[in-house]
Protein backbone atom coordinates (compact mmCIF):
# COMPACT_ATOMS: atom_id res chain seq x y z
CA UNK A 1 0.00 0.00 0.00
CA UNK A 2 1.16 3.48 -0.80
CA UNK A 3 0.75 6.79 0.31
CA UNK A 4 0.81 10.17 -1.86
CA UNK A 5 3.46 12.13 -0.48
CA UNK A 6 5.57 15.42 -2.18
CA UNK A 7 8.19 13.23 -3.47
CA UNK A 8 5.27 10.40 -4.81
CA UNK A 9 3.99 7.60 -3.55
CA UNK A 10 5.44 6.63 -0.27
CA UNK A 11 5.48 2.83 0.62
CA UNK A 12 3.53 1.48 4.09
CA UNK A 13 4.09 -1.38 6.22
CA UNK A 14 1.08 -1.98 8.44
CA UNK A 15 0.37 -4.81 10.38
CA UNK A 16 -3.20 -5.24 11.63
CA UNK A 17 -3.65 -4.67 15.12
CA UNK A 18 -5.32 -7.44 17.08
CA UNK A 19 -9.00 -9.25 16.41
CA UNK A 20 -12.46 -7.08 17.51
CA UNK A 21 -15.06 -8.19 19.34
CA UNK A 22 -17.19 -5.29 20.01
CA UNK A 23 -20.75 -5.14 21.26
CA UNK A 24 -22.72 -5.41 24.54
CA UNK A 25 -22.28 -8.83 26.33
CA UNK A 26 -19.37 -9.26 24.46
CA UNK A 27 -17.77 -10.92 27.77
CA UNK A 28 -19.72 -14.26 27.05
CA UNK A 29 -17.27 -15.19 24.19
CA UNK A 30 -13.85 -15.22 26.43
CA UNK A 31 -13.53 -18.69 27.09
CA UNK A 32 -13.97 -18.90 23.57
CA UNK A 33 -11.36 -16.68 22.65
CA UNK A 34 -8.63 -18.17 25.11
CA UNK A 35 -9.14 -20.96 23.64
CA UNK A 36 -8.01 -19.92 20.43
CA UNK A 37 -4.54 -18.59 21.61
CA UNK A 38 -3.44 -21.91 22.63
CA UNK A 39 -4.12 -22.42 25.98
CA UNK A 40 -7.24 -23.78 28.72
CA UNK A 41 -6.03 -21.48 31.13
CA UNK A 42 -6.23 -17.91 32.17
CA UNK A 43 -4.15 -15.84 34.31
CA UNK A 44 -6.16 -12.52 35.25
CA UNK A 45 -4.60 -9.49 35.98
CA UNK A 46 -6.59 -6.59 37.22
CA UNK A 47 -6.58 -4.14 40.31
CA UNK A 48 -8.79 -4.32 43.46
CA UNK A 49 -11.05 -1.26 42.87
CA UNK A 50 -12.58 -3.06 39.78
CA UNK A 51 -12.68 -6.27 42.12
CA UNK A 52 -14.74 -3.97 44.33
CA UNK A 53 -16.71 -2.41 42.00
CA UNK A 54 -17.63 -5.60 40.54
CA UNK A 55 -16.50 -5.33 37.25
CA UNK A 56 -14.67 -8.89 37.62
CA UNK A 57 -17.19 -10.80 38.37
CA UNK A 58 -18.73 -11.51 35.13
CA UNK A 59 -15.55 -12.38 33.85
CA UNK A 60 -15.32 -14.95 36.38
CA UNK A 61 -18.18 -16.15 35.64
CA UNK A 62 -17.97 -16.56 31.79
CA UNK A 63 -14.80 -18.71 32.97
CA UNK A 64 -16.62 -20.45 35.53
CA UNK A 65 -19.28 -21.71 33.57
CA UNK A 66 -17.15 -23.40 31.23
CA UNK A 67 -14.84 -24.76 33.78
CA UNK A 68 -11.87 -23.13 32.68
CA UNK A 69 -8.78 -22.49 35.42
CA UNK A 70 -8.35 -19.37 36.32
CA UNK A 71 -5.60 -16.89 38.89
CA UNK A 72 -6.47 -13.36 39.73
CA UNK A 73 -3.50 -10.71 39.94
CA UNK A 74 -5.36 -7.30 41.41
CA UNK A 75 -2.46 -5.95 42.48
CA UNK A 76 -1.56 -3.24 39.64
CA UNK A 77 -1.29 0.31 41.03
CA UNK A 78 -2.93 3.54 39.31
CA UNK A 79 0.30 4.11 38.10
CA UNK A 80 2.27 0.89 37.65
CA UNK A 81 6.16 0.45 38.71
CA UNK A 82 8.60 -2.16 37.57
CA UNK A 83 8.19 -3.81 41.13
CA UNK A 84 4.67 -3.73 40.29
CA UNK A 85 4.96 -5.90 37.65
CA UNK A 86 7.60 -7.89 38.92
CA UNK A 87 5.18 -8.96 41.51
CA UNK A 88 2.57 -9.65 38.90
CA UNK A 89 4.99 -11.35 36.91
CA UNK A 90 6.02 -13.24 39.96
CA UNK A 91 2.83 -14.69 40.60
CA UNK A 92 1.79 -15.65 37.03
CA UNK A 93 5.26 -17.72 37.14
CA UNK A 94 3.95 -19.82 39.53
CA UNK A 95 0.53 -20.46 37.96
CA UNK A 96 2.22 -21.38 35.13
CA UNK A 97 1.40 -21.68 31.46
CA UNK A 98 -2.17 -19.56 30.39
CA UNK A 99 -3.46 -17.03 28.49
CA UNK A 100 -3.01 -13.83 30.26
CA UNK A 101 -6.32 -12.20 30.47
CA UNK A 102 -5.81 -7.71 31.41
CA UNK A 103 -9.41 -6.62 32.62
CA UNK A 104 -8.48 -2.70 33.22
CA UNK A 105 -7.79 0.45 32.42
CA UNK A 106 -4.82 1.79 30.72
CA UNK A 107 -2.34 1.53 33.93
CA UNK A 108 -3.21 -2.57 33.84
CA UNK A 109 -3.22 -3.41 30.12
CA UNK A 110 -0.02 -1.91 30.30
CA UNK A 111 1.29 -3.75 33.82
CA UNK A 112 -0.32 -7.16 32.38
CA UNK A 113 2.22 -6.20 29.22
CA UNK A 114 5.08 -6.65 31.31
CA UNK A 115 3.93 -9.65 33.10
CA UNK A 116 3.45 -11.35 30.17
CA UNK A 117 6.46 -10.73 28.52
CA UNK A 118 8.86 -11.24 32.07
CA UNK A 119 6.62 -14.61 32.32
CA UNK A 120 8.49 -15.57 28.98
CA UNK A 121 11.74 -14.22 29.93
CA UNK A 122 12.25 -16.25 33.49
CA UNK A 123 15.87 -14.25 34.11
CA UNK A 124 14.34 -10.56 33.12
CA UNK A 125 12.99 -7.67 35.41
CA UNK A 126 10.60 -4.91 34.59
CA UNK A 127 13.56 -2.52 34.97
CA UNK A 128 15.70 -4.44 32.08
CA UNK A 129 12.55 -2.79 30.02
CA UNK A 130 15.08 -0.65 27.22
CA UNK A 131 16.72 -4.39 26.29
CA UNK A 132 13.47 -6.41 26.21
CA UNK A 133 12.45 -5.05 22.63
CA UNK A 134 14.72 -8.10 21.51
CA UNK A 135 13.47 -10.78 23.88
CA UNK A 136 11.43 -14.10 23.78
CA UNK A 137 8.10 -14.16 23.44
CA UNK A 138 5.80 -13.60 26.16
CA UNK A 139 2.39 -15.12 26.93
CA UNK A 140 -0.36 -14.67 24.35
CA UNK A 141 -2.75 -11.35 26.14
CA UNK A 142 -6.75 -11.24 26.11
CA UNK A 143 -7.33 -7.54 26.17
CA UNK A 144 -10.79 -6.52 28.41
CA UNK A 145 -10.68 -2.94 28.32
CA UNK A 146 -12.86 -0.86 31.63
CA UNK A 147 -12.28 2.40 30.38
CA UNK A 148 -12.77 4.19 26.76
CA UNK A 149 -9.07 6.42 26.38
CA UNK A 150 -6.05 4.66 26.40
CA UNK A 151 -6.25 2.66 23.45
CA UNK A 152 -3.80 0.49 25.11
CA UNK A 153 -5.64 -2.52 23.73
CA UNK A 154 -4.09 -2.00 19.92
CA UNK A 155 -0.03 -2.14 20.83
CA UNK A 156 2.64 -4.42 22.64
CA UNK A 157 4.17 -2.27 24.62
CA UNK A 158 3.13 -0.68 27.98
CA UNK A 159 4.40 2.60 29.62
CA UNK A 160 5.38 2.03 33.61
CA UNK A 161 7.28 4.05 36.25
CA UNK A 162 10.55 3.26 37.39
CA UNK A 163 10.28 4.78 41.18
CA UNK A 164 14.43 4.83 41.47
CA UNK A 165 14.60 7.03 38.78
CA UNK A 166 11.63 8.95 38.57
CA UNK A 167 10.72 8.22 34.84
CA UNK A 168 8.53 6.28 32.88
CA UNK A 169 9.63 3.71 30.73
CA UNK A 170 8.54 1.52 28.09
CA UNK A 171 8.36 -2.12 28.34
CA UNK A 172 7.14 -4.37 25.52
CA UNK A 173 7.76 -6.65 22.88
CA UNK A 174 5.61 -7.78 19.51
CA UNK A 175 4.70 -10.73 21.05
CA UNK A 176 2.67 -9.28 23.64
CA UNK A 177 -0.12 -6.71 21.60
CA UNK A 178 -3.24 -8.41 22.27
CA UNK A 179 -4.40 -11.19 20.55
CA UNK A 180 -7.88 -9.63 20.72
CA UNK A 181 -9.67 -6.70 21.76
CA UNK A 182 -12.88 -7.66 23.58
CA UNK A 183 -14.69 -4.13 23.70
CA UNK A 184 -17.97 -4.62 25.75
CA UNK A 185 -19.27 -1.35 27.13
CA UNK A 186 -21.47 -2.53 29.50
CA UNK A 187 -17.80 -2.92 31.68
CA UNK A 188 -17.82 0.68 31.19
CA UNK A 189 -21.39 1.56 32.99
CA UNK A 190 -20.19 1.94 36.30
CA UNK A 191 -17.28 4.12 35.82
CA UNK A 192 -17.35 7.08 37.50
CA UNK A 193 -17.71 10.55 35.98
CA UNK A 194 -14.34 12.01 36.66
CA UNK A 195 -12.77 8.93 35.37
CA UNK A 196 -14.96 8.95 32.04
CA UNK A 197 -13.80 12.96 31.60
CA UNK A 198 -10.13 11.78 32.25
CA UNK A 199 -10.36 8.61 30.27
CA UNK A 200 -12.03 10.21 27.32
CA UNK A 201 -10.16 13.33 26.88
CA UNK A 202 -7.17 11.05 26.58
CA UNK A 203 -8.57 9.46 23.45
CA UNK A 204 -9.37 12.96 22.28
CA UNK A 205 -5.47 13.94 22.49
CA UNK A 206 -4.80 10.12 20.77
CA UNK A 207 -7.12 11.28 17.90
CA UNK A 208 -5.62 15.01 17.64
CA UNK A 209 -2.03 14.03 18.43
CA UNK A 210 -2.36 11.12 16.12
CA UNK A 211 -3.53 13.54 12.71
CA UNK A 212 -0.94 16.18 13.56
CA UNK A 213 2.01 13.90 14.21
CA UNK A 214 4.95 13.81 11.48
CA UNK A 215 4.38 10.11 11.34
CA UNK A 216 0.74 10.46 10.20
CA UNK A 217 0.13 8.64 6.80
CA UNK A 218 -3.48 7.47 5.31
CA UNK A 219 -4.19 4.72 7.46
CA UNK A 220 -3.94 6.29 10.65
CA UNK A 221 -5.51 9.62 9.34
CA UNK A 222 -8.35 7.52 8.44
CA UNK A 223 -8.51 6.09 11.98
CA UNK A 224 -7.77 9.48 13.93
CA UNK A 225 -10.46 11.34 12.06
CA UNK A 226 -13.19 8.76 12.88
CA UNK A 227 -11.92 8.35 16.14
CA UNK A 228 -11.96 12.54 16.89
CA UNK A 229 -16.08 12.72 15.48
CA UNK A 230 -16.73 9.83 17.69
CA UNK A 231 -15.37 10.63 20.84
CA UNK A 232 -15.74 14.24 20.70
CA UNK A 233 -19.60 14.00 19.84
CA UNK A 234 -19.90 10.92 23.01
CA UNK A 235 -17.98 11.90 25.50
CA UNK A 236 -20.12 14.84 26.83
CA UNK A 237 -22.89 12.82 26.66
CA UNK A 238 -21.51 9.59 28.55
CA UNK A 239 -20.16 12.12 31.13
CA UNK A 240 -23.67 13.62 31.72
CA UNK A 241 -25.18 10.05 32.09
CA UNK A 242 -22.94 7.19 32.84
CA UNK A 243 -26.00 4.77 32.04
CA UNK A 244 -26.52 5.88 28.43
CA UNK A 245 -24.87 3.01 26.52
CA UNK A 246 -25.14 4.02 23.35
CA UNK A 247 -22.64 6.77 24.10
CA UNK A 248 -20.70 4.23 26.38
CA UNK A 249 -20.68 2.24 23.31
CA UNK A 250 -19.60 4.96 20.88
CA UNK A 251 -16.82 6.68 23.19
CA UNK A 252 -15.72 3.13 23.46
CA UNK A 253 -15.15 2.41 20.15
CA UNK A 254 -13.53 5.63 18.89
CA UNK A 255 -11.30 5.27 21.92
CA UNK A 256 -10.35 2.26 19.90
CA UNK A 257 -9.93 3.57 16.87
CA UNK A 258 -7.56 6.22 18.62
CA UNK A 259 -5.58 3.64 20.06
CA UNK A 260 -5.46 2.04 15.87
CA UNK A 261 -4.30 5.54 14.96
CA UNK A 262 -1.49 6.06 17.20
CA UNK A 263 -0.18 3.02 17.31
CA UNK A 264 0.68 3.74 13.13
CA UNK A 265 1.53 7.29 13.87
CA UNK A 266 3.14 8.29 16.78
CA UNK A 267 1.47 11.12 19.77
CA UNK A 268 3.26 14.19 20.51
CA UNK A 269 3.99 16.68 22.82
CA UNK A 270 0.94 16.45 24.81
CA UNK A 271 1.92 13.16 25.92
CA UNK A 272 5.36 14.02 25.98
CA UNK A 273 4.63 16.79 29.07
CA UNK A 274 1.64 14.39 30.50
CA UNK A 275 3.92 11.34 30.78
CA UNK A 276 6.87 13.03 32.99
CA UNK A 277 4.29 15.23 34.68
CA UNK A 278 2.28 12.31 35.86
CA UNK A 279 5.91 10.74 36.82
CA UNK A 280 6.92 13.53 39.30
CA UNK A 281 3.50 13.99 40.75
CA UNK A 282 1.25 11.25 40.01
CA UNK A 283 -1.60 13.04 38.49
CA UNK A 284 -3.71 10.68 36.65
CA UNK A 285 -2.67 10.24 32.50
CA UNK A 286 -5.82 12.09 31.50
CA UNK A 287 -5.71 15.09 33.62
CA UNK A 288 -2.05 15.64 32.76
CA UNK A 289 -2.70 15.76 29.23
CA UNK A 290 -6.05 18.26 29.78
CA UNK A 291 -3.92 20.44 31.61
CA UNK A 292 -1.85 21.32 28.88
CA UNK A 293 -3.82 20.58 25.65
CA UNK A 294 -4.77 23.54 24.28
CA UNK A 295 -1.91 25.16 24.87
CA UNK A 296 0.33 22.64 23.10
CA UNK A 297 -2.02 22.88 20.21
CA UNK A 298 -1.86 26.93 19.68
CA UNK A 299 2.26 26.07 19.82
CA UNK A 300 1.77 23.65 17.28
CA UNK A 301 -1.24 25.54 15.11
CA UNK A 302 1.74 26.72 12.70
CA UNK A 303 2.59 23.58 11.63
CA UNK A 304 -0.62 21.83 12.32
CA UNK A 305 -3.11 23.72 10.16
CA UNK A 306 -4.32 20.88 8.20
CA UNK A 307 -4.21 18.30 10.74
CA UNK A 308 -6.35 21.10 13.13
CA UNK A 309 -8.82 21.69 10.23
CA UNK A 310 -9.56 17.69 10.02
CA UNK A 311 -9.92 17.81 13.73
CA UNK A 312 -12.45 20.95 13.53
CA UNK A 313 -13.96 19.45 10.99
CA UNK A 314 -14.36 16.27 12.25
CA UNK A 315 -15.94 17.83 15.46
CA UNK A 316 -18.40 19.02 13.17
CA UNK A 317 -17.57 23.01 13.98
CA UNK A 318 -19.13 25.57 11.62
CA UNK A 319 -16.54 26.89 9.35
CA UNK A 320 -14.71 29.76 10.75
CA UNK A 321 -15.76 33.19 9.48
CA UNK A 322 -11.73 34.06 9.09
CA UNK A 323 -10.98 30.89 7.97
CA UNK A 324 -8.82 30.05 10.91
CA UNK A 325 -9.50 26.47 11.90
CA UNK A 326 -6.95 25.73 13.90
CA UNK A 327 -8.07 28.65 16.29
CA UNK A 328 -11.79 26.53 16.06
CA UNK A 329 -10.32 23.76 16.84
CA UNK A 330 -8.66 24.63 19.76
CA UNK A 331 -11.64 26.16 21.05
CA UNK A 332 -13.51 23.37 20.19
CA UNK A 333 -11.92 21.36 22.72
CA UNK A 334 -11.76 23.94 24.74
CA UNK A 335 -14.85 23.23 25.04
CA UNK A 336 -15.61 19.68 25.18
CA UNK A 337 -12.64 19.92 28.41
CA UNK A 338 -14.78 22.03 29.90
CA UNK A 339 -18.05 20.20 29.57
CA UNK A 340 -16.14 17.36 31.51
CA UNK A 341 -14.48 19.28 34.33
CA UNK A 342 -11.31 17.67 33.63
CA UNK A 343 -9.03 21.24 33.31
CA UNK A 344 -6.71 21.99 36.03
CA UNK A 345 -3.88 24.65 36.79
CA UNK A 346 -0.85 22.48 37.18
CA UNK A 347 -0.06 24.11 40.79
CA UNK A 348 -3.55 22.14 41.66
CA UNK A 349 -1.75 18.79 40.48
CA UNK A 350 1.14 18.66 42.82
CA UNK A 351 3.74 20.75 40.76
CA UNK A 352 5.53 23.26 42.30
CA UNK A 353 7.38 26.07 40.35
CA UNK A 354 10.94 24.41 40.87
CA UNK A 355 9.80 21.27 39.46
CA UNK A 356 8.71 22.50 35.93
CA UNK A 357 12.48 22.83 34.23
CA UNK A 358 12.76 19.48 34.68
CA UNK A 359 9.35 18.72 33.65
CA UNK A 360 10.23 20.39 30.78
CA UNK A 361 13.72 19.08 30.25
CA UNK A 362 11.97 15.35 30.29
CA UNK A 363 9.22 16.19 27.88
CA UNK A 364 11.37 17.13 25.29
CA UNK A 365 13.08 13.90 25.94
CA UNK A 366 10.64 11.81 25.84
CA UNK A 367 10.16 9.76 23.48
CA UNK A 368 6.67 9.96 21.36
CA UNK A 369 7.90 14.01 21.37
CA UNK A 370 10.13 13.08 18.11
CA UNK A 371 6.43 12.66 16.10
CA UNK A 372 5.75 16.51 17.56
CA UNK A 373 4.94 18.46 14.25
CA UNK A 374 6.90 21.28 15.69
CA UNK A 375 10.45 20.72 17.64
CA UNK A 376 10.64 22.17 20.93
CA UNK A 377 12.94 22.93 22.71
CA UNK A 378 12.96 22.74 26.89
CA UNK A 379 12.49 26.78 27.16
CA UNK A 380 9.74 26.61 24.25
CA UNK A 381 8.21 23.86 26.96
CA UNK A 382 8.65 25.81 30.20
CA UNK A 383 6.83 28.79 28.75
CA UNK A 384 3.97 26.24 28.12
CA UNK A 385 4.18 24.79 31.18
CA UNK A 386 3.93 28.16 32.96
CA UNK A 387 1.09 29.63 31.39
CA UNK A 388 -0.53 26.42 32.65
CA UNK A 389 0.69 26.75 35.98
Amino acid sequence: MTSTGPGGPTPLSIDPTCRIEFGPGRIDRLPALIAATGHDRAFVVTDRGLRAAGVLEPVLKALEAVGLEYAVYDEVAPNPSTANVDAGAARARTFGAAAVVALGGGSVLDAAKGIALLVGNPSAAAADADDLWEAGDGLPLVAIPTTSGTGAETNGFGVIEDTAACRKVYIGHPSVKPRVALLDPELTLGLPAAATAATGIDALVHGIESLASRGANPVSTAYATQAVAMVSRALPAAYRNGSDLDARAELMLGAHLAGQALTLSGLGLVHGIGHVLTAHTGTPHGVALAAVLEEVMEFNAPAAQAAYEQVARAMRLDPPADGDWARAAIEGVREIAGAVEVKRPLRTLGADRAMLPSIAAGAVADAVTKNNPLSPDQTQVLNILTATY
